[in-house]
């Protein structure tokens, strides 16, 4: 076991950090340093859907990163290199019957729902129906699904409650909200759940800081974490960095990248992230190099600079005007 917390920035190459992914990685550093010298801070490339990944792009994070002095404490991993890791928790669960595969495609699984009367879309996502729980019945198996009630159980359960320190108490109905959710895709790329999930009992992270648009992921992460017998973190979901207009700043709506061509335009990126959560603000100091120049008050507390965290639009100096009104 590590002897102390540990945090993670986890970052998908599908474009390059903007104002609000630079939040997200700033308050999780933020937290992980206010834990103490043996808190540690780890970067891992999400990297698991390599068609949308971009060639060079998870190295060019980790130098936007390092130029805003924000080092982790560990080598970075990538998702792709960690595949067999995965594959073993889906072993798991098929033998422990919290896995089956999935004949379905999206087409089916509408016209499912369709025919039940069902019409419940789950911010763009149709609710599974369970077609698959009790055989393929003779069709090719496209995916795997994880079992949120175990195969042969009941239907009742699926329900997870859990408290995240910025949001208070939380509670999802996975089963009826969700459905049985998949663990690899038609395409054999492994789902982001189970990736998450695997990976960061193997990191061992302790505290998970991220933004508010990925909450709606705790409840399912939380049941896979049970089911494959692996501890739970905390959870803190930070406010999201809203452009002028007021739409989330997101790679899919056309965020402007942070700039960090030189160390002056590293430090204001990193002071309007700052600014954003209300945390301590860098410090310049006389040496040019970054990784020295952003220096952060020796006393910053968890409690206090959680306390301050805030819904706030992008302020000006990383905000991105011509960022599309459409939520991704």
């Amino acid at each position: 076991m590590r002897p102390g917390a540990v945090g993670r920035f986890a970052p998908s190459p599908t474009g390059p950090l903007h104002a609000g992914s630079l939040v997200a990685a700033l308050a999780s550093w933020l937290d992980v340093r206010a834990r103490g010298p043996a808190a540690r801070w780890l970067v891992r490339i999400e990297d698991a859907d390599t068609g949308r990944c971009l060639p060079g792009m998870g190295e060019h994070i980790l130098a936007q990163l390092a130029a805003c002095g924000l080092h982790p404490d560990e080598p970075p991993v990538w998702q792709t290199r960690r595949e067999a890791l995965y594959a073993r928790a889906l072993d798991r669960l098929v033998a422990d019957a919290r896995a089956y595969p999935c004949a379905c495609s999206r087409r089916d699984i509408e016209a499912e729902l369709a025919r039940r009367g069902q019409v419940h879309d789950r911010h763009g996502e149709r609710v599974y129906p369970g077609t698959c729980r009790d055989g393929l019945r003779g069709r090719p198996a496209r995916a795997w699904r994880f079992a949120v009630v175990p195969l042969g159980a009941s239907a009742d359960g699926g329900e997870v409650e859990w408290r995240d320190r910025r949001l208070g108490a939380q509670r999802q109905h996975v089963a009826e909200e969700v459905g049985d959710f998949v663990l690899r895709r038609a395409d054999h790329v492994w789902a982001y759940q189970l990736a998450v999930v695997v990976d960061d009992a193997a990191q061992q992270v302790s505290d998970v800081v991220r933004g508010e648009d990925l909450a709606d992921n705790t409840a399912r992460q939380i049941a896979l974490q049970r089911a494959l017998g692996v501890p739970t973190p905390t959870y803190l979901h930070t406010p999201l960095v809203l452009a002028p207009d007021g739409a989330k700043l997101s790679k899919q709506n056309g965020a402007r990248p942070i700039s960090t061509a030189t160390p002056a335009e590293a430090l204001a990126s990193l002071a309007a992230a700052a600014r954003a959560i209300r945390a301590p603000a860098p410090r310049p100091r006389a040496t040019p190099a970054l990784r020295q120049a952003s220096r952060w008050r020796s006393d910053v507390r968890r409690s206090a600079w959680t306390a301050s965290l805030r819904r706030a639009r992008a302020p000006a100096a990383c905000g991105d005007k011509s960022a599309s009104a459409r939520r991704a």
